[in-house]
């Protein structure tokens, strides 16, 4: 395998990496191959829907989701007659 050095790299494209990296459970190093691979050979990434949607909507900032009980939803009674 290769070795590849990248010199004068942003220190925001540094950030951005180091951020997505930590998204995807990567280190720095594989974020890095994922996206390049991805880029050139356009496969799809290695990991799985979830973190996909994670990184796609958490810029949006998230929401917080209120369960209702099991049973708890309209039309079921939990009183026996």
């Amino acid at each position: 395998m290769a070795t590849l050095t990248i010199r004068n790299l942003d220190d925001e494209v540094k950030d951005l990496l180091r951020l997505s990296a930590a998204k995807n459970g990567h280190s720095m190093e594989e974020e890095a191959r994922v996206i390049l691979r991805q880029a050139l050979q356009g496969s799809p990434p290695s990991y799985g829907l979830g973190s996909r949607l994670q990184q796609r909507f958490s810029p949006s900032g998230g929401v917080e989701l209120t369960l209702s009980q099991r049973g708890a939803a309209s039309g079921q009674r939990d009183d026996k007659q």
